[in-house]
Order: C-alpha cells, then structure tokens, then sequence
C-alpha cells in the first residue's frame, strides 16, 4: 500500500488520512499547530465527528497513522502528499484565502527528495491545480524531480464524515497528468466507488457545482415554506410529494432556519465571485444567498408574532435549542443559532437561554461575551422562558418529552400557553398544540386556509370572475 502524507488536521485532512490508514496505507498527518498535534498523539481529537476516534485510534494501534510537525519527516517517504489545509473566505466572503495552501506548497516542495503525486483535497477557487504548481516549482530544491498535481475535491458531510469517506457517491480526480490521476485513483479502488477522471478545472468545478446546486434546493424549499405558510399548505407534505418524482428526489428539501457551516455559503459566494470576475451575472446563486439570508429570521419573527408583535420580545426569557449549524458536529461556523440569537438580543429580550448537545464549548470559545446562559440540559434551557426556539435537528431534540416542556416553561398570563417555534419541523402542530403550545413550524400552513381563499378571492375580483361559495358559483344578491 502507498506511504502517504496528509497536511492539516482539520475535518477533512484528519478524516482523509484516518480513513486512508484505516484502508492499509502508511499514513503521517501533518500540521504546523503543535498544540493540535500533542492533542493527537495523546489520543484525543481536536473535532468531534461521529465514528472518527475509532477509526483514529484502531489506525494508530496498528501503526500505520502518524502524526508530526515536521514536514521533512511527513514528506521524506511520502508517495502522495494531499493538501488539506484550511481556505477561509476574505474580502467579505467573496474569495478563498490561498495563504495557508500557499504555505503547505511552498513547504512541501522545500522538503522533496524524490518524486511525488501531490493531491488538492481542500475546496480550492478553479485554477488552484495550476496555483499550486506553480509554487511548489518556484520552491523545488531539486528541479529534476517529477511533481503531479492532482485535485481531488472533498464530498464529506460534517457529522458523517467518515461514512462518507468509505462510502463514496463517487471520486473525483481531475489532473493535467493523466497517468497521475489514474496513480491517485488507485487509492480508492478498495472502496468500489465510481471514479470520475477529467481535467483539473472541470475538476474543481464540479466541486462548487454540486455545493451549489444543493444549496439551491435548501433555499428553494425555504422560499416555498413562505409562499405555504402563507396560503395554508404543509410544506412537509409538499416536500413529500415532490420527493417522489425521480427527477427531483426528496433530499435537501427540508425547510428550516436556512444553511450553514463551512461550506456552502464560502463555496456559494467563492463561486459567485468567480463568476462576476468572468464577466457574468450569476442571478440564481444570488438569490439563493438572499433567501438564506432572509431564513435566518424567520424563526424570530414568528416568535415575535406569537408573543404578540412587534417589540413583544422585548423583556421576555426566550429558550434557544441548537448551537451548531446541524447535528452531529460542534461547528457553528455560519450556524443559523447565530443569527437568531444576536436577533433576539437586539430585540431586547431580557435572557437569552441557549443548550446543545456537543457545541458549547465552541460557543463559549467563539462568543465569550455573549449575553447568553448556558444550561445543562434541554429542560433546564426551556426552564422559565416565555417561547422556545428550535434551530438545530439534534436527534435528542426529536425525543423531548411535551409535557415536561410545557411544565418548566413559564405560563402565559393569557392562558394561551408557551410558545415553542419549530424551526426544523420535528413535531406534529396538532399534538404540540394538545399539549398546550402556541407551536408554530416553517411553512406548516401556520396562517390558516382562510387566508388562502381570501388570496383567491383577490385574484379572482381582480380578473372579474365569479367566486365560488360553498361550492356555488356567486351571483348578484348572494352571500
């Protein structure tokens, strides 16, 4: 098997190079950041994943996972070195920044003493193969060394990374090397995955392409989740009912707060920019932008409605469930709870509540000071509060008991009960309004089929048709 050599220890490098070493390669993990390092020879892992210790430790104790600061002991041996290193957005979100894929290049090729495939799995902008070959030939000690540069974009799902590795949709490679391509596609034949070889930029492309595509049918959901809440339709039986046509498919179409984490929206505005620099006018991944944006405050503004307008936040304790952008991870980069929180501190409410499962600790770290309370658990989060806000779709979250929700919440002095909005759809409106909350989904129908008809109503007068009544065309002197 192939001695390889992974730069960056973050969700995709520490993944990649587990999995790699769990298939039987010798496998040295790289990374400047010696505290994070430390963390790993210890045992430990600096990112919770779900399955990915396991994997970690079963690799080490068979010795073929290593870990180092040092890049001429991770590069002296290494057939593949894949960069893997972080590519956060700058000017605004509009571009990637190269600097720390610069770095690992430029050091990679300082320590090369013999030939090497060097494989691009961080999301990097179209033309990065060509960027990083040229650094890595500007630095070469040794010019008569032959270096391939391979992209091989990234499809890992945060909270079902590694499952996602060893059970690949399918492989992309693309190279201006094709003999490199097809070395690198051999470290995926033990996955039985379909292998898409091309060309480096189409390559990189198709990486956007799909994160973009996929953030469109998020986007496209949520804006149909307006259009139903507002003439009385269920937006989750209307997902359903899509699902079913082939052609469309049921996944990504589960409206809620809008997207999140760390690649969507840097991929969607990267590309975006990508294209305003090509001279186009990129009007659908605009608006997917847009409407995420806009999602972000629907929750509040349907807790705001429930508690009885404008400004009706203000001076309440409202009870915020979910800090990660999704479930199975502790990542809150561009995490919907953000937005929602800051919204309804700007709003005046007098405490902020928050609980999630793993994400605290991050929260604390990137937000320490929020002017938010940190509770134990779900219960001890809703305990007090005059609503509640569901942002994250933890599968601890689907099994709150109602009732012991309702009992710790603060009753209303109408009688009308707490107000719990759901922004991920897990339960039934029917049966959280039995058990007493003024419960209100995203585009559960919430405004009720009376509006519905007086929209067509509306219509109808404005075309100057009769309007049906009870099944009855309306004539002059009728009801």
């Amino acid at each position: 098997m192939a001695k390889i050599c992974v730069v960056g220890t973050g969700y995709v490098g520490l993944v990649t190079g587990a999995c790699l070493a769990d298939l039987g390669n010798d496998v040295t993990c790289l990374d400047i950041d010696e505290q994070k390092i430390a963390l790993l020879r210890r045992g430990d892992l600096p990112i919770y994943e779900p399955g990915l210790e396991h994997v970690v430790r079963r690799a080490v104790l068979a010795g073929r996972l290593q870990f180092t600061t040092d890049y001429a002991e991770g590069c002296r041996d290494a057939e593949f070195i894949f960069i893997a290193v972080n590519t956060p957005s700058i000017d605004g979100g509009t571009q990637a920044d190269m600097r720390y894929v610069e770095k690992a290049a430029r050091s990679i090729a300082e320590h090369l003493y013999r030939d090497v495939i060097i494989i691009n799995k961080s999301t990097m902008p179209v033309g990065s193969g060509d960027y990083v070959t040229r650094v890595v030939r500007e630095h070469l000690r040794d010019t008569s060394l032959r270096v391939a540069v391979v992209s091989n974009p990234e499809f890992l799902r945060e909270g079902s990374a590694v499952q996602d590795f060893l059970q690949p949709d399918r492989i992309v490679l693309g190279s201006a090397d094709r003999a490199a391509a097809e070395r690198a596609a051999q470290l995926y034949i033990p996955l039985r995955a379909p292998i898409v070889i091309t060309d480096v930029y189409t390559s990189e492309m198709i990486k956007y392409a799909s994160n973009a595509f996929l953030a469109t049918k998020i986007s496209f959901i949520n804006e149909m989740a307006r259009i139903c809440d507002r003439l009385g339709a269920d937006v989750k039986e209307v997902a359903a009912g899509m699902g079913y046509d082939k052609r469309i498919g049921r996944a990504f179409l589960d409206a809620g707060p809008g997207f999140g984490g760390s690649c969507f929206p840097k991929d969607i505005r990267a590309l975006t920019h990508m294209a305003d620099n090509s001279g186009l006018h990129p009007q659908l991944l605009e608006a997917v932008m847009a409407i995420n944006k806009d999602q972000r405050r629907v929750p509040v503004e349907k807790l705001e409605a429930e508690l009885g307008g404008a400004g009706a936040i203000a001076g309440k304790t409202i009870a915020v469930l979910g800090l990660a952008f999704k479930d199975n991870t502790d990542d809150m980069r561009e995490s919907p709870a953000i937005d929602v929180i800051n919204l309804l501190l700007e709003k005046g409410a007098r405490e902020v509540r928050v609980y999630d499962p793993v994400a605290m600790d991050t929260a604390k770290r990137l937000y320490p000071d929020w002017r938010v309370t940190y509770c134990a658990d779900e219960y001890d989060c809703a305990k007090g509060a005059d609503g509640l806000v569901l942002v994250t779709e933890w599968k601890q979250f689907r099994n709150l008991n109602p009732k012991r929700l309702h009992g710790v919440m603060k009753p209303s002095r109408t009688g009308a009960g707490p107000v719990f909005i759901d922004g991920r759809n897990l339960f039934d409106p029917a049966e959280m309004r039995l058990f007493g909350f003024r419960y209100q989904g995203i585009g559960r129908g919430s405004r009720s089929a009376a509006l519905a008809a007086d929209v067509l109503l509306g219509a109808a007068e404005a075309e100057g048709e009769a309007v049906p009544v009870d099944g009855h065309a309306a004539s002059e002197g009728e009801e």
